[in-house]
């Protein structure tokens, strides 16, 4: 399969409005990248205003949003047993006020015509049995129908738990709606398994990948994995990629490095990733 790239996999980059990830909008036609996922902004810049200038800033750098990533106040990342409290959906202390939230987002993507939005659903319990893993089905089914009326799909990024606990989840629920955003980095960083084979698993659901490195934790499961520049770490991107063309996957390739600390390495790592993409698929006759 000969894949043109500019037709089947434009580079992008994860960015943002107001949280100051990922890089500004206006070094996008310097790295001469065509899409952005959108990390959601705060309510108040949720407005039908902002959804105006963004749509206008958005059309004259010819850009465009291929996903809205959701996320939610209160959120730490500090350390893994910290993301299993904390993060997304699954946490039930604040599970209620989150769900309003998604499908606020979900809104704000459908005004800027967005038909995906993607999320950390958290740690879903492995056994289907137990109490939460079911009050978290019937939850993700609620929201899949919300998004599905607006003609929009849930991506659920990979990371907190194996390619086979995520493949059941999705199996339970059972929306057509709703697919995987693959971060194969988040299986190394999470010590959730090898990336690779998890994409072979669960590739028919990935319909948005990440491209992020990651180096092994000593610890896997137990202490973070690091995050490094692309091609510095363990994933193997053009093995990566060739499972990509053999999942018929079609999307965009969309960079994820966020050193907010350090805009300047930011940019210059991110600029360097670009061009391993760029070679990587030059290298296996895909054409740009």
């Amino acid at each position: 399969m000969n894949l043109s790239v500019a037709d089947h996999w434009p580079l992008g980059v994860f960015t943002s409005i107001d949280a100051g990830l990922g890089v500004n909008f206006d070094v996008l036609a310097d790295l001469q990248l065509t899409t952005i996922q959108l990390h959601a902004p705060k309510a108040e810049r949720r407005s039908p205003e902002e959804v105006a200038e963004v749509t206008e800033r958005l059309q004259r750098l010819g850009i465009r949003v291929t996903c809205v990533f959701a996320g939610f106040a209160g959120e730490s990342y500090a350390d893994i047993p910290t993301v299993e409290r904390t993060v997304g959906l699954v946490p039930a202390e604040t599970r209620e006020e989150r769900v309003k939230e998604l499908l606020e987002i979900a809104d704000f993507a459908s005004q800027l015509g967005v038909k995906a939005v993607g999320l950390h659903l958290g740690f879903v319990p492995h056994d289907p049995k137990e109490e939460t893993y079911q009050q978290v089905v019937q939850m993700m089914r609620e929201v899949c129908d919300y998004c599905d009326k607006q003609d929009q799909a849930i991506h659920l990024e990979t990371g907190q738990e194996p390619a086979d606990v995520l493949e059941g989840f999705l199996e339970t629920v059972g929306r057509e709606n709703l697919f995987v955003n693959f971060d194969p980095a988040n299986m190394i960083l999470y010590g959730c398994g090898e990336p690779l084979p998890a994409l072979e698993r669960i590739g028919r659901f990935v319909r948005s990948v990440h491209c992020k490195d990651a180096k092994w934790s000593d610890r896997p499961g137990e202490t973070w994995g690091t995050e490094v520049a692309l091609g510095e770490g363990d994933v193997d991107f053009t093995q990566f990629m060739r499972i990509l063309e053999m999942i018929r996957y079609t999307g965009p390739l969309t960079i994820e490095r966020e050193i907010p600390q350090n805009p300047a390495r930011q940019l210059e790592e991110i600029g360097s990733g670009v061009e391993l993409l760029r070679r990587t698929m030059q290298s296996l006759n895909f054409s740009s």
